[in-house]
């Protein structure tokens, strides 16, 4: 059975379980269905949630690598230069992560973190929004690090981003590790850069045990971190995308929202 509202698709959704509350919409309603069926809920977030609190996403029509070429890891350790280069695009203000705020999107999840229903939150994002929701730090599995601190790539202690800033905005400064002399970096992971290895570990077994699998805002087209849902889906865990753009994993769906993620997924957690 293939059941269709607007732009969204349920695939393989049983006629008794579609109880649709006609003061939503449907597609909602099927998504607050599949909520209160599950007990082990992932959620799994990309650029897409937080463009709604005013981030720019990074492959999208406006993305910034539309603008400006990505910097690649082993560039950034091997010259001075890039990594002014680096730091002069950290404190331009282009990611707009200092001044941006959780959405309806991030409290919703953050609601059904609180709830027992979402276990973890894999996040594809540097922005530390789902924290500043109020969802715990040790249920958010930050995949690509997180751009609120810096640390050193030699002896890993984490270093307040205010002082380099400061720094390098009135000298110019490349911040070097006071411990060790070793290169700092925000604590994100930039291209050609190794994925964390217990961050992975961690989201591949909150894949494995989760019963719905909530892809939101992601494109799915970065591995391996998109092969979660992939491997949530294929572990017997229902999977729905919540994306404005089709992905390639949206046949292998139960349900395929493209649909606005705060407002879908406020109404389907409330």
């Amino acid at each position: 059975m293939v059941w269709k509202s607007r732009r969204s698709i349920l695939v393989n959704f049983p006629q008794e379980m579609a109880m649709i509350d006609t003061r939503i919409p449907d597609y909602v309603a099927a998504l607050r269905e599949l909520i209160h069926i599950s007990s082990n809920i992932v959620a799994f977030t990309g650029a897409g949630i937080s463009t709604e609190s005013g981030i720019p996403d990074f492959r999208g029509p406006k993305g910034i690598w539309n603008t400006q070429t990505p910097i690649d890891f082993r560039d950034f350790v091997a010259s001075e230069e890039v990594r002014r280069e680096s730091w002069r695009r950290k404190f331009s203000g282009e990611m707009k992560l200092e001044n941006a705020a959780p959405n309806a999107g991030h409290l919703a999840i953050t609601s059904l973190v609180e709830a027992g229903k979402v276990s973890h939150v894999i996040t594809q994002n540097v922005d530390g929004l789902h924290q500043k929701s109020g969802t715990p730090d040790d249920q958010v599995i930050e995949l690509h690090g997180n751009a609120g601190y810096a640390s050193c790539l030699s002896c890993g202690v984490t270093l307040a981003l205010e002082p380099i800033k400061s720094n390098f905005l009135t000298h110019g400064t490349i911040p070097y590790c006071v411990d060790c002399g070793g290169i700092v970096k925000t604590a994100t992971i930039s291209f050609g850069q190794s994925m964390p290895a217990t961050e992975m570990q961690k989201a591949e077994a909150a894949s494995l045990n989760c019963d719905l699998f909530l892809a939101i805002g992601s494109s799915l087209v970065v591995y391996p971190a998109a092969g979660f849902p992939k491997m949530a889906k294929e572990n017997g865990a229902r999977l729905v995308i919540i994306n404005e753009q089709e992905t390639d994993l949206d046949p292998f769906c139960d349900l395929v929202l493209h649909e606005q993620i705060g407002t879908t997924l406020a109404l389907a957690a409330g």
